[in-house]
């Protein structure tokens, strides 16, 4: 596999709505159209429950870490494939090809599906961080934004190439622009505290 058609493949990958899908195939409605309007898996777990939460978590993770471990694997130089087919997926996310280039996800589950790929062990400990902070907090956006930040700062900690450091760096910096009217809610008091049980009027 060429470097090109690897990046081609993660924004195809990346530009899957499933929060849209799904919702449409079960449910045959819109998800755009309810809760926050947002296709990704937080509006779709709050607005539809767990039943369809988690399959849009696991995919949207997935179309992060296919595209980048394909990197790590198979095309040199590794590190960099693979962060860039993660680039790559992430902006499918954000702007879905098959959504006809309307606004999509915030880029968060995909990010972590990215850095599965590259870096497991920041991975794995900015998922800490960002279930630490939704349990004591229960705002997923708070807790996106700080895992985001941890992103860079432990791929730095441990010793991961530049590559990896720097894509740590510019994804936190999307994923702080993409919640930038999270952080408005946030300092105001009126953001949305997740609840794992949908109201019942939901």
């Amino acid at each position: 596999m060429s470097f090109a058609a690897l990046v081609v493949l993660g924004y195809l990958l990346g530009s899957c709505p499933w929060g849209y899908w799904l919702v449409r195939l079960v449910k045959h409605e819109d998800i755009r159209k309810v809760g926050s309007g947002n296709i990704g898996a937080t509006n779709v777990w709050r607005t539809y429950g767990r039943w369809l939460g988690v399959p849009v978590v696991v995919l949207d993770v997935l179309k992060g870490f296919v595209p980048a471990m394909l990197g790590m694997l198979f095309v040199p130089p590794h590190s960099l494939s693979g962060v860039l087919a993660g680039a790559a997926a992430m902006l499918g996310h954000w702007r879905p090809l098959f959504l006809g280039f309307a606004k999509g996800g915030k880029m968060v589950a995909t990010c972590g599906g990215v850095f599965f790929g590259v870096a497991a062990w920041v991975a794995l400990t900015a998922g800490l961080v960002w279930l630490a902070v939704f349990l004591v907090s229960r705002y997923a956006s708070l807790a996106s934004i700080v895992a985001g930040i941890a992103l860079p700062v432990c791929a730095y900690l441990y010793g991961y190439p530049t590559s990896v450091v720097v894509f740590g760096t510019v994804a936190a910096a999307a994923i702080l622009f993409l919640h930038r009217a999270n952080l408005g809610r946030l300092r105001s008091g009126t953001e949305n505290r997740f609840h794992f049980r949908r109201a019942a009027n939901a």
